[in-house]
């Protein structure tokens, strides 16, 4: 039996309804798509709780972690610096200026009170004008994720991190008011020098409460949030303003204030705490830090160090190298300068490690070597006194010859016979030679050590002219020995530390100095600096009105100038040059270190900057330092006997012999 086929019309129908069985593409892939994202979905719900299990605990939300303050004060109780975090009381948002509040909101978060943890509108608006500006220039983070960024967060920047933030944002908006949140953020952002909260940083800043503080001082405040060091107006008051004028418009735009007021208050100086408005100490403070961790020990807390250095002393000292250096006439190429000054037992005034803290932290008064060039040459004459000689001796300023070493002196000009005054106030190497070889290099290398020159000496035939490597605070401290009375000095720069319960864990005790120099000698030795102020290298060192003795020194091709010298109550080393050793300009010691001298000691207080025992050492003595009252003509033995002309500007002559044998192996070392 035959099967017949079916109708071609039933065939159709067949077929159509196969089609209609089978789901078209839409739907496919529709459906495909809807799978695709409902296991992206749960797959990222898995990622986020992942996440979340990772998130730190809140528990401790309350409490500050925080470590040691260190505060350092001048010796007249005014703070200098904190080192370590400061943390202030919290500070409630209804005790708070309503403007210091509008001046948070306005360059953190302009839409606080209106979002829920996170701003799509603001996230939108950064995303925007970072794709105008080709580069990160505004970020999208509330405030409520900075709080948790810093409550609880690492600083890296990560997918993981951002989503962990963003999980806090919302836990801290459900937790807490908004009230509230401020509040916790105010009292725990970081405000810059060591400052914690918007409390400590009004008393850092301003040396009162945050509850009291003025228009241009909030928004000096805001600004600070940006960035802290870098609108710090302790590293650079001009940015500081510039930044809270920045502040000021934001407000005003916001309708936070009106433009009377923005005026008004960009009008009014801001008058930072005079304790914290000299960067350039922190050289001073980085020098003495790891002694104060020394001499208190572990477990302490929180410590006050009064210290040796006088604010009033530092900042002249600041002026005075950022003005010589500023002037190219005056700087002639030298990029960089070293300043310590003590007082007559060694205690430091004021240090300046180089022209800006900010931008190199590199401490030239204390780790740069340099040669000294003619700045040893007190050293030479010193031997040679206590040898016998006597500042009218007559040697021969001419040609002279060690061996095969023959030194010349500047320009190599001669003058032939003169005294031993003459000869130091002209700083003349050739005599400098002579006597050293007279009285022996090793008792000179003695004298220099016994002064207080720590680093090592090559007994070579270039000893008398400086061809070896000190560093300023070296050559402060063996030059206070010739305006103190003939004492050797101890630098140091801590007087006391306390806890902050007033237990004190050391003080620094006044200690006589083993005489160094006999009566002789110091005097003599004064009559000679001070012909080199008079008329001799350092004529540029005088200060109207004070007594002033010291020696210049310049080495080969001009890398190095030096000025050395003593007045009033002060013992001052100065060195100028550049970092890579490049040559100045022909700068000698009798230019920018001479002017810069001159430039701190009429700036530098007259007085209050003494030390004891020095007096009493004096007068022991039967001498006195150089003063305004007391002049080096009072004392015995002594004259400057001014010449017929006055010296030039010394440079050592370009000797690569000498500095060839400075560096040489198997001479005698001291």
């Amino acid at each position: 039996m035959t099967r017949r086929s079916p109708k071609p019309g039933v065939r159709r129908r067949a077929a159509r309804r196969r089609r209609a069985a089978q789901p078209s593409l839409f739907w496919r892939l529709t459906k495909f798509l809807f799978v695709l994202g409902s296991v992206a979905f749960v797959g990222l719900a898995i990622w986020v709780a992942l996440i979340a299990r990772d998130l730190p605990d809140v528990s401790s939300l309350g409490d500050v972690e925080r470590t040691a303050s260190l505060s350092f004060y001048d010796q007249n109780a005014r703070l200098i610096a904190r080192r370590g975090s400061a943390h202030g009381r919290a500070a409630s948002v209804d005790e708070l200026p309503d403007y210091l509040i509008d001046a948070v909101l306005a360059v953190e978060d302009r839409r606080f009170y209106s979002h829920y943890g996170i701003d799509l509108i603001g996230m939108g608006r950064a995303l925007l004008a970072n794709l105008r500006a080709g580069r990160v220039v505004q970020g999208g983070s509330t405030l409520t994720q900075q709080l948790a960024k810093n409550l609880f967060l690492s600083p890296e920047r990560t997918l993981e991190r951002k989503v962990q933030e963003v999980l806090l944002a919302f836990w801290l908006e459900s937790r807490f008011s908004k009230d509230e949140i401020l509040e916790l953020y105010l009292n725990r952002v970081y405000f810059g020098g060591g400052a914690w909260g918007v409390e400590a940083a009004s008393m850092r800043y301003f040396g009162r409460s945050a509850s009291e503080v003025s228009l241009g001082e909030a928004a000096l405040l805001a600004g600070l949030l940006k960035a802290p060091s870098r609108y710090s107006p302790v590293s650079d008051a001009e940015r500081a303003a510039a930044r809270a004028t920045v502040v000021l418009d934001l407000m005003e735009q916001t309708g936070r204030i009106s433009p009377a007021e923005r005026i008004e208050a960009a009008a009014t100086p801001i008058r930072v705490s005079r304790g914290a408005s000299s960067p350039g100490a922190q050289y001073f403070i980085d020098w003495i830090a790891p002694r104060v961790r020394e001499l208190a020990g572990p477990g302490h807390g929180d410590l006050r160090i009064t210290t040796t250095l006088d604010v009033d002393a530092q900042r002249a000292a600041e002026r005075a190298v950022s003005d010589v250096l500023s002037d190219p006439d005056l700087a002639r190429g030298a990029g960089e300068a070293a300043l310590v000054s003590l007082a007559h037992d060694g205690a430091v005034r004021a240090m300046v490690g180089g022209q800006d803290y900010l931008r190199s932290q590199y401490n030239r008064a204390i780790l740069a070597q340099r040669q000294p060039g003619s700045a040893f040459k007190p050293f030479v004459y010193a031997s040679a006194f206590e040898a016998g000689l006597r500042p009218d001796d007559v040697r021969s300023d001419s040609p002279v010859q060690v061996g095969d070493w023959s030194p010349a002196n500047y320009n190599g000009q001669y003058r032939g016979d003169m005294t031993l005054r003459e000869a130091f106030a002209r700083s003349s190497n050739a005599v400098a030679v002579r006597i050293a070889e007279e009285t022996g290099r090793s008792h000179i290398a003695r004298l220099a050590e016994r002064l207080g020159i720590e680093s090592r000496l090559l007994v070579d035939r270039s000893l008398a002219l400086g061809a070896y490597e000190v560093n300023p605070l070296e050559m402060a401290v063996a030059y206070a020995a010739f305006a103190n009375g003939g004492r050797r000095a101890e630098s140091y720069g801590i007087l006391l530390i306390e806890t902050a319960d007033g237990e004190i864990l050391y003080e620094a005790q006044p200690v006589a100095g083993d005489v160094v120099l006999d009566t002789r000698t110091y005097a003599q030795m004064q009559s000679l600096f001070r012909s080199v102020i008079v008329w001799g290298t350092g004529r540029q060192a005088a200060v109207s009105g004070i007594e002033i003795g010291g020696k210049t020194g310049t080495t080969n091709d001009f890398r190095d100038a030096w000025f050395a010298g003593f007045g009033g109550e002060l013992v001052t080393a100065i060195w100028t040059g550049n970092d890579d050793n490049a040559p100045t300009e022909r700068a000698t010691g009798g230019g920018p270190p001479a002017a810069i001298f001159s430039r701190f000691m009429a700036d530098a207080p007259s007085s209050g900057l003494g030390a004891e025992p020095v007096s009493a050492t004096l007068e022991a003595y039967g001498l006195a330092p150089l003063t305004a009252n007391n002049t080096i003509d009072a004392n015995p033995d002594v004259s400057v006997d001014t010449p017929a002309e006055t010296a030039d500007e010394e440079a050592e002559e370009e000797d690569p012999i000498a500095a060839f044998l400075s560096s040489l192996g198997g001479n005698e070392q001291r």
